[in-house]
């Protein structure tokens, strides 16, 4: 199968770069380590903790370049800002308000909307300006609730998160109570009325409407780790049919723990299972399982290897029986290349090593390997190489680079999963 790769010296080029930007902006912020204070008082009334706030910034500057088979490269220079504002809390209320935009400088991709040419490979980074968040909680000894749009992120994101890795980060309109007064162990219930999706509103996938339900409960108190059990009842009524497919009902656990073995190291292992059918708006009728099993170890406090294994599977293979996870920071998992966001009919099992280090001068390595085939044939999909070097240049400034590569195997039942794709990206990233 013809491959064909970015350019070295494009990358490079890139690179050097980024790097130079970044260590230009750590030298104009660089300061003395601040004296530590002590906890400031409570407001002493409303008036203060309206104006005692803690105001937030974060911005991105990302260059990401796709080479994907069957497409003309993709190459998106983007910068992403979101700015905020949290109040103080009074009487056991807080407010937060906060903005997004994401403006596109280099425009050479499909951004997912219609509104840039499909030859490109996709960007699913399109413009938008919107209120990311704006939420008021009240707070009772441990017991918490907040209303309004909202980050929810829960366990390792597998099933419910804020796609965090995409400009436009993906919120919820919700009710939101979580309580922690028993001690190690967390509840939370959440309310959906609505998904507020990585897409603006040109694209055919755009923010669904929702009548769903959460519960997750986490008990953090046994010895070797901690046993989470979730009920996740979505439904998209008032969408389109895609978002109405995805409508199902999910009962599912898992236990994952870090165990010193000696002082220099730790075990690291999860297991979770969970089974899934249709629910309220769906118009399919499957029943299909998750299983996840990763074993591994940490050495000297900065170097972890594990090994794992993924399924989500299908229903014989029907047609829109793959198990689905709707919610998910899909990104974070079964390759960085985003070949899968969907289940195949036939299901998939990912089994994959993954490295990571600490390295010295500020510098963290992450690297994955995937091996990706048909849960019901076990055919092979195809593998997959990921790649990710990101130095922290003080609290405020990080520099990421990242590669995702692709090979499709010939036997694939899809075009899609056929076709070779690599993936690059240097970015920036400020946070105050």
């Amino acid at each position: 199968m013809h491959r064909h790769h970015t350019s070295p010296t494009k990358l490079a080029t890139l690179t050097a770069g980024l790097v130079a930007l970044c260590a230009q902006a750590a030298a104009q912020t660089a300061a003395p380590a601040p004296v530590v204070a002590s906890t400031p008082p409570a407001p002493a009334s409303l008036q203060d903790a309206l104006l005692k706030g803690k105001p937030s910034l974060n911005a991105r500057l990302r260059y990401e370049t796709v080479d994907q088979e069957g497409f003309t490269d993709a190459d998106a220079l983007t910068f992403r800002v979101r700015a905020g504002y949290t109040t103080g809390t009074y009487a056991g209320f807080q407010a937060m308000v906060e903005g997004e935009a994401n403006v596109p400088l280099v425009t050479d991709y499909y951004d997912g909307t219609g509104t840039n040419a499909s030859r490109y490979a996709t960007v699913a980074d399109p413009e938008i300006y919107e209120l990311n968040q704006a939420w008021l909680s009240y707070t009772h000894e441990k017991t918490k609730a907040t209303l309004g749009r909202q980050r929810i992120n829960l366990d390792n994101a597998r099933f419910v998160g804020d796609v965090a890795w995409r400009q436009n980060q993906q919120t919820f309109d919700a009710a939101v109570l979580q309580d922690k007064s028993f001690d190690k162990l967390t509840l939370t219930y959440a309310y959906l009325s609505k998904v507020n999706r990585v897409f603006d509103d040109r694209a055919a996938q755009y923010d669904w409407n929702s009548d769903s339900h959460i519960a997750n409960a986490s008990y953090a108190g046994l010895p070797f780790g901690t046993l989470t059990g979730y009920a996740y009842l979505l439904d998209f009524p008032e969408t389109e049919d895609l978002a109405k497919a995805h409508s199902s009902q999910t009962y599912g656990a898992s236990f994952a723990g870090s165990p010193k073995i000696t002082d220099d190291i730790s075990a690291l292992y999860r297991i979770e299972y969970a089974t899934q059918r249709d629910y309220a708006s769906s118009a399919l009728n499957y029943q299909s399982d998750y299983y996840l099993g990763e074993l591994g170890a940490k050495f000297l406090k900065n170097y972890t290897l594990s090994l794992g294994y993924e399924v989500l599977g299908s229903d014989d293979g029907r047609a829109g029986s793959g198990f689905k996870t709707p919610l998910s920071t899909l990104h974070a998992h079964n390759g960085w290349a985003d070949k899968f966001l969907a289940t195949p009919d036939g299901g998939l099992e990912d089994t994959y090593l993954k490295a990571t280090a600490a390295l010295p001068a500020n510098l963290a390595f992450t690297g994955l390997y995937h091996w990706f085939e048909s849960d019901e044939t076990g055919v092979a999909f195809g593998t997959e190489l990921d790649l990710q070097l990101t130095y922290t240049f003080n609290k405020q400034f990080s520099a990421t680079a990242k590669a995702a590569l692709y090979t499709g195997d010939s036997a694939a039942p899809t075009a899609a999963l056929r076709a070779d794709t690599d993936k690059y990206w240097l970015q920036i990233d400020y946070a105050y």
